[in-house]
């Protein structure tokens, strides 16, 4: 019996996947281009409605009033409540360079940009918050986390000595992507927890800590084993960043920053560079994650280090505001309230006994 040839062409299944690409393609460059189109309606109703206020002293009845009448002529839209309302006034009023709406605004969907009005009030931190959004493909919830977790004041203000160590394009850029303090609250750790701990919760919560560490880190590996003429020592946290093309060695340390911590990555970074780092990847980077440091130690420490290294602090419990810290009693007050009352509870035990 002769062999029945096949219904489809050989090449069917490569044509089917590539127009599922191009179909995908073309949904997305659709709902960014209704995304666009929608934020600019909004930002020029926004216009309208502040120019309004200003010129004919519009209230809140009068927006109240306007969400009603656009409900009732477009009930299939549910974009006209007052709240959004007064969301496009406050995007209107906050974005009049129509330049930085179409560069930014209109290029992030409409809640990403109400989160920023309402979290971020400096321009500058408002216009940067967009382009790490634009930059990084944020959604909403990743957006408020960065927000919340003060980015903008960290990202950027390691201390390093990349500036001597590496070629400016490297350099400049390493530098902005590492943070002056990380923020580690998710381990749920305490404030004594020993370096295994807290590299243990960062191994099991590694999707949390790359959110945290930012765009571009793949994990390599925890405890990577390096041998040197027969003796092992061991790294705590391997990655590879794709965007700075080199690994990124990471050591965990549980004190103030010492010295001695910048001689022990240097060594790590040397042997890297000497047994995994190829022939297109840049320097390997060290960076020291400790509890706390002093600006002039660290310095100190790193001058004259041929590798580049980064110190960085981080926290595992939040951090409170100053205004609440000011209020909170000092360490010694305590101690002096805790003997107070030690000696109150010593006296009616006296007395206690006295009585019997």
């Amino acid at each position: 019996m002769p062999k029945q040839s096949s219904l489809f062409p050989d090449d069917y299944d490569d044509f089917f996947r590539h127009l599922k690409e191009r179909i995908r393609s073309t949904q997305i460059k659709a709902a960014l281009a209704v995304n666009q189109e929608l934020v600019l309606l909004y930002w020029q109703i926004g216009r309208e409605i502040l120019q309004r206020q200003k010129e004919e002293g519009w209230g809140a009845k009068v927006i109240d009033r306007l969400a009603r009448d656009l409900k009732i002529e477009f009930p299939e839209m549910t974009g006209f409540s007052p709240r959004n309302l007064n969301y496009m006034r406050s995007f209107a009023e906050a974005y009049s360079d129509e330049v930085i709406l179409h560069q930014l605004g209109a290029k992030i969907p409409w809640k990403h940009n109400c989160v920023i009005l309402d979290k971020v009030k400096d321009p500058e931190q408002r216009i940067w918050y967009m382009q790490k959004t634009l930059e990084n493909s944020w959604s909403r919830n990743i957006l408020v986390h960065q927000i919340d977790t003060a980015l903008y004041n960290r990202q950027g203000g390691a201390l390093t000595n990349f500036q001597e160590v590496l070629p400016a394009p490297q350099s400049d850029l390493a530098q902005s992507l590492l943070k002056s303090e990380y923020n580690l609250e998710f381990l749920g750790l305490h404030e004594r927890a020993l370096e295994r701990d807290l590299e243990r919760a960062l191994v099991e919560r590694m999707q949390k800590f790359l959110l945290e560490l930012g765009v571009g880190f793949a994990f390599v590996g925890s405890q990577y084993r390096l041998e040197v003429e027969g003796d092992e020592f061991f790294v705590d946290l391997l990655f590879y960043h794709l965007g700075l093309s080199c690994f990124v060695v990471i050591e965990l340390k549980t004190t103030d920053f010492k010295p001695e911590y910048s001689g022990q990555i240097n060594f790590y970074v040397n042997v890297i560079d000497e047994k995994l780092r190829r022939q297109h990847d840049n320097p390997t980077i060290g960076i020291i994650l400790c509890r706390s440091k002093k600006k002039s130690v660290v310095e100190y420490a790193l001058r004259g280090m041929s590798q580049p290294i980064s110190v960085s602090t981080y926290r595992t419990t939040a951090a409170l505001p100053d205004e609440f810290k000011e209020k909170l009693p000092s360490i010694e007050d305590l101690q002096h309230e805790i003997e107070s009352v030690a000696a109150v509870v010593e006296e009616f035990k006296q007395d206690d006994l006295s009585a019997t």
